[in-house]
C-alpha cells in the first residue's frame, strides 16, 4: 500500500492506535524509537510501550473531542529510559485506526546540534594545532644542527654539556610536535573484535599499575566486528583509560579506583550529520573526582590539561584517531563519575 510505504520511510515515529488505544501499526521510525517490532507490539496497550503522565488523558481527549492535540517537551519513559519528545495526537477514522500518535524526539536533535558544534570546534582546534606545530618544527631542525656544529668546535667538556642539553630539549620538543601533528597516513582498516582491543588496553594498564586499579567489564557479546586500525584504536582507548587512571590517582589511592568499560550496540545513531544504522559504543567510566565545569568544553583541545605535569595531548590524539574512523568521542562528568563515550560506525 502506498500509505504504508510513505509512513515507513518517514523519520517521524508514527503509532496508530485502535479505539481501545491498543497498537495497530508502527512505522520503522517508531520501531527504532521503541526498540520493538510491529509484530511484537501489535494489540498491546500503548502505555506498555511508553509511559508519560497525562498521555492517556490526551489520547482520550483527542478521541472524544475529535480534535488534534500537541504536547511539547514531554518526558516519556521507554524501556526504563527517559526521552524528551514533542508528540501530536490526531483522531482519524480509517480502517482499524482511531488515533495517530506522532512522536518527535528532542534529545536526538539537541545531541546532533551539540555534536555538530563539538566537531566544528575540534576541527578548528586541530587545524590551529597543526599550523602551530609546523611553524615550531621548522626552526627546531636549524637549532639542533647549529648546536651539533657548536659541539664539534668545543674542547671544554663542561661547555659541551650545554650543547647536549640543547640537543636533548630540541628532540623532546620535536617529539611533542609530532604528537600534536598526529598520524598522517590514513588508518589501515580491518575487521576486528573490539573486545580484543579493550582486553589489550587493560593488559597494558594493569602492567603499568601493577594491577592496583580495579577494572569492571560490561561487554555486549553480540557486537559484530568493526572496521578499524588495531594499533591506532588501542592507542585511542589506552589514552582514555590512562586519562581516567591519572584523574583517580590525583585524588585517591589507585586501589580505591574503579574503571568500568562498557560496550553496546546503538541503532540509528547520527555522527557528524551522517545517520549510521549500527554504531559500536565503548564507554569508559571512572569513579574519579570529575572534570571541572569550566574545562568540560575544552578538554579535547591541544595543550589543555587538568594536571600540572600533563601535556594536554592524550585526549586530542584519541579524538583524532576516532575521527579517522568516522567516529566521535563525547564526555559526561560529575563528581564521582566521568564517562567518555566512543562511537564508531560498525559499517563504513
Amino acid at each position: 500500500m502506498i500509505e504504508q510505504f510513505v509512513l515507513d520511510n518517514l523519520n517521524t515515529a508514527v503509532i496508530a492506535l485502535d479505539r481501545e488505544l491498543r497498537v495497530s501499526y508502527l512505522n520503522h521510525a517508531a520501531e527504532n524509537l521503541l526498540d520493538i517490532s510491529e509484530r511484537r507490539s501489535y494489540s498491546q496497550p500503548v502505555e506498555t510501550l511508553l509511559t508519560q503522565p497525562g498521555l492517556e488523558d490526551d489520547l482520550k481527549r483527542a478521541q472524544s473531542q475529535q480534535q488534534p492535540f500537541t504536547r511539547r517537551k514531554a518526558c516519556i519513559r521507554i524501556n526504563s529510559e527517559t526521552v524528551t519528545v514533542d508528540y501530536t495526537v490526531t483522531p482519524v477514522d480509517y480502517s482499524d485506526f482511531s488515533i495517530l500518535l506522532e512522536i518527535h524526539p528532542r534529545d536526538r536533535l539537541q545531541r546532533i546540534t551539540r555534536e555538530a558544534s563539538l566537531v566544528a570546534k575540534q576541527e578548528t582546534a586541530k587545524s590551529l594545532a597543526r599550523g602551530m606545530a609546523h611553524e615550531v618544527k621548522n626552526p627546531l631542525g636549524g637549532i639542533r644542527g647549529a648546536a651539533q656544529l657548536l659541539e664539534r668546535q668545543l674542547n671544554d667538556n663542561g661547555q659541551k654539556e650545554f650543547t647536549t642539553i640543547i640537543i636533548e630539549e630540541v628532540d623532546r620538543l620535536r617529539d611533542l610536535v609530532d604528537q600534536m601533528l598526529g598520524p598522517v597516513k590514513p588508518p589501515c582498516l580491518k575487521a576486528l573484535n573490539v573486545h580484543e582491543v579493550i582486553e589489550r588496553v587493560m593488559q597494558l594498564t594493569e602492567a603499568e599499575t601493577g594491577g592496583a586499579i580495579q577494572f569492571v567489564r560490561d561487554y555486549d557479546p553480540s557486537i559484530p566486528e568493526i572496521p578499524a586500525d588495531r594499533e591506532r584504536l588501542i592507542q585511542a582507548v589506552l589514552n582514555l583509560v590512562r586519562n581516567a587512571m591519572q584523574a583517580i590517582e590525583q585524588h585517591m589511592p589507585l586501589s580505591d579506583g574503579q574503571i568500568t568499560i562498557q560496550t553496546r550496540v546503538i541503532r540509528q545513531f547520527t555522527i557528524a550529520n551522517e545517520r549510521c544504522r549500527l554504531v559500536c559504543n565503548i564507554s569508559i567510566i571512572d569513579n574519579g573526582p570529575g572534570i571541572p565545569e569550566d574545562m568540560i568544553e575544552t578538554i579535547f583541545y591541544p595543550m589543555i590539561s587538568g594536571r600540572a605535569e600533563g601535556t594536554g595531548l592524550g585526549l586530542p590524539m584519541a579524538q583524532s584517531i576516532i575521527s579517522q574512523h568516522k567516529g566521535l568521542i563525547e564526555c559526561e562528568s560529575k563528581p564521582g563519575r566521568t564517562c567518555f563515550n566512543v562511537y564508531i560506525p560498525i559499517a563504513l
